[in-house]
């Protein structure tokens, strides 16, 4: 459905191969032992998949929207942890290459494999409203200080580059928000607590204190002033990454499901599970929801490339239709296998649990509903 160039599929087979191969072995190990899946992110690495969306002046493969949905897709068929991972590593680099003056090598470092990025947006007083910093920073001799409590940051400290977000005072009016370069080796930056969660437990999405955290004005990743200009920009990156997750997790559900039933066996009346119609029924419609999912998924990636008028409204969709049709796909599929999919003998409870991340991650399925009721309405977002 992603209609890719001869090219790029030859870029979305190595990756399966990569993904078969490194990841999808250590997707239940992550998950039962909420380990970060440095394995698969290593394989990556090691692969030049974390320059996917850095440009060739900087090493890396200058890859857009579509490739990278294709390959969220992929990866998280086999382990939605690593996706997430992923994910938020290609919105952290998209970030550097929207301003890349002063970051050419971070650029450098992403594209050859040495540089995990993620984002650092989320504040426990703004809770999901993630374009909403409450902490602000003080300007002092060149530099910049920072004091903020970050909710849930993926790969917390695992990552080596933190796209941070936070206000800076503005006179006689609203502070600005700004987004700035942090370092892993940069002091006052700490984590400051532990991930545990439902699904997706590999990911670290940890909270982190910056704490007098001084870093030198130029790491800023946007004009003075423009850091929520520049989070909607990337708010494409995030919402078509974040549905690319939730269709390739209802792939993955579908896929299983359809394996059981053709594999399991009613002994006494010598038939496959598959042989009953309703359980057939359920997968049908699993089939179906899924590609129904991907085909918006693909029409918001056509709307954004062709410069549409409905392209913002389509990407607003795309995460909320997503998740809840992978919430959908992944509950047919607990009650079409039964008993075996509420234990660990199939994938399906993982999926099922992983499916649920989507909906309540920022923004929320709520949220979402909101911002596209007030667009069809003709009202202004914020």
């Amino acid at each position: 459905m992603y209609r890719l160039t001869d090219p790029q599929k030859s870029l979305m087979d190595e990756l399966s191969r990569i993904a078969d191969e490194h990841i999808a072995p250590h997707a239940s190990d992550v998950d039962a032992q909420a380990s970060f899946p440095r394995q698969s992110l290593e394989a990556l690495a090691r692969s030049g998949w974390l320059g996917l969306a850095v440009g060739p002046e900087y090493g890396g493969s200058g890859q857009g929207l579509r490739v990278a949905c294709a390959a969220l897709d992929e990866i998280a068929q086999r382990c939605a942890s690593a996706a997430m991972v992923y994910l938020m590593h290609l919105c952290g680099s998209a970030c550097f290459t929207a301003h890349p003056r002063g970051h050419e090598a971070t650029l450098r470092q992403i594209s050859s494999g040495a540089c995990l990025a993620t984002l650092a947006w989320s504040e426990r007083g703004s809770r999901s409203h993630f374009w909403a910093p409450v902490s602000q920073a003080a300007l002092e001799d060149g530099h910049v200080i920072l004091n903020a409590e970050k909710s849930f940051v993926t790969s917390a400290g695992e990552a080596d580059a933190y796209v941070v977000s936070t206000r800076l005072p503005a006179d006689g009016g609203e502070p600005a928000v700004m987004l700035y370069a942090v370092n892993k080796e940069d002091s006052g930056f700490r984590v400051s607590g532990g991930w545990s969660a439902l699904g997706m437990r590999g990911n670290s999405s940890a909270p982190m204190v910056l704490e007098d955290c001084r870093i030198p004005g130029d790491r800023a990743l946007c004009e003075e002033g423009q850091g929520f200009p520049r989070m909607l920009e990337m708010l494409p990156w995030f919402n078509l990454g974040s549905a690319a997750i939730s269709v390739g997790l209802a792939e993955a559900a579908t896929r299983a499901t359809v394996a059981h039933l053709t594999t399991a066996r009613l002994e006494h009346l010598d038939n496959r599970l598959a042989d009953l119609p309703t359980l057939r029924a359920r997968a049908a419609v699993m089939r179906i929801e899924t590609d129904r999912a991907r085909a918006h998924l693909v029409s918001a990636l056509d709307a954004i490339e062709s410069n549409a008028a409905n392209a913002m409204l389509l990407v607003l969709e795309s995460k909320a239709a997503a998740a809840e049709t992978a919430m959908r796909v992944t509950d047919l599929g607990m009650q079409a296998c039964g008993g075996a999919a509420f234990t660990h003998n199939l994938p399906l409870e993982r999926y099922f649990r992983d499916a649920r991340a989507a909906g309540v991650m920022a923004p929320t399925s709520d949220v979402l509903h909101e911002f596209i009721g007030r667009a069809i309405c003709g009202m202004e977002l914020f």
